[in-house]
């Protein structure tokens, strides 16, 4: 399934084949929560190459439904998308909406955000909706405890995580899908070195480093990635959750790590925020309304090709939906060409001179 093709230090380029095509890694997998990308269309993704997106078993759930999607014939069929998908299990709502829900053994009950409608989520019931979903990916269901927590309660919620992601993998899944474990602990290194190890030991098609960027300083999740990275199957894909900034990805990619997701290339583009090889740009800011230049003159997307700054400030504080598709357009853009780019370093073997030119240059926010 998965090959390792190149190796620059402890950065990996390699191919994941899957059912709906092959992954060239390392791989950024745009956010596509209730089955598509905010603000962007399947088109617009197919037209940049884009070789996988990630989607929600939680949200998916509640609307449209399975049932609606299983009618349609999968999430593939039902949103237009040949190409693979990874399905979060919903996990990560145990943590994001620790108001809304209450943990059993089992598995956990939910209150519906959107009308209070009891939902319960657990091993089985994940596994059993990525099943009729159909993703090339199905991910474990997890508890991702909160930042900060004690020890015990790292310990306690692991255990009940290892214990799910073997009832996990123990259910029917979808023909040829690949299941992920994922690794848990909090920042405490021996829980992360046994979750690392008892994973193994159940045998995954490939492991994901979860609960990070749940409020923990930058350099305690690098450590955290040092923990975990040795202990990882070298022949086995390596996904970061739920991470993170252009800088960040440049050094999960230094320290072994193959996949990514994140929210904020659509999050930021929405509030008129672009990232640029020097840093983030505020385009709603006054300064921008006399830029007749692009977002980023290096940039090949269509945004930066067509319009300036100026054009897309105005659009973004009159309110104008264009101006939230450009930004999010170029952000996104942004995200899958440096990993491209990050690939091709590492295939020639520079890659540490192209992390080092990128941190000199990587600052945030900037004016000009």
């Amino acid at each position: 399934m998965f090959k390792l093709t190149h190796t620059d230090g402890r950065a990996r380029a390699g191919e994941l084949k899957l059912n709906h095509g092959t992954l060239h890694t390392p791989k950024f997998m745009p956010v596509g929560t209730r089955g598509t990308v905010k603000a962007i269309p399947q088109k617009d993704l197919i037209e940049w190459d884009t070789e996988i997106i990630l989607g929600n078993t939680y949200h998916l759930i509640l609307k449209p439904g399975l049932d609606i999607i299983e009618a349609a014939g999968g999430l593939h069929k039902f949103m237009s998308w040949d190409r693979p998908i990874l399905t979060d299990s919903g996990g990560y709502q145990v943590f994001s909406l620790a108001k809304l829900r209450k943990m059993k053994k089992d598995g956990v009950e939910f209150r519906s955000h959107i009308d209070g409608q009891k939902m319960f989520l657990g091993p089985k019931e994940a596994m059993h909706a990525q099943k009729i979903l159909g993703s090339d990916i199905a991910m474990v269901f997890d508890e991702c405890p909160p930042w900060p927590c004690t020890h015990s309660d790292a310990d306690k919620s692991l255990d009940l995580t290892l214990e799910w992601a073997r009832i996990s993998m123990e259910q029917e899944h979808a023909p040829g899908q690949k299941i992920f474990g994922i690794i848990q602990g909090s920042v405490y290194a021996d829980l992360r070195e046994k979750s690392v190890k008892e994973l193994n030991a159940i045998g995954f098609d490939g492991y994901a480093i979860g609960g990070l960027s749940v409020g923990e300083p930058q350099d305690m999740m690098y450590e955290t990635i040092d923990v975990c990275e040795p202990h990882m199957h070298t022949d086995s894909p390596r996904y970061l959750m739920g991470v993170g900034t252009p800088a960040q990805l440049v050094e999960a990619v230094a320290r072994g790590i193959d996949m990514f997701d994140c929210v904020l290339p659509t999050r930021v583009g929405r509030n008129g925020s672009a990232y640029t090889r020097k840093g983030m740009i505020q385009l709603k800011a006054g300064y921008n309304k006399d830029q007749f230049v692009p977002i980023d003159e290096d940039c090949k997307c269509y945004a930066c090709a067509t319009f300036s700054r100026a054009y897309i400030r105005h659009l973004l504080n009159v309110g104008e939906l264009l101006g939230l598709y450009l930004v999010s357009v170029h952000n996104v853009f942004f995200y899958l060409s440096l990993m491209s780019e990050m690939r091709q370093a590492i295939m020639e073997k520079r890659f540490q001179l192209f992390r080092e030119d990128f941190a000199a240059n990587y600052v945030a926010p900037v004016k000009d």
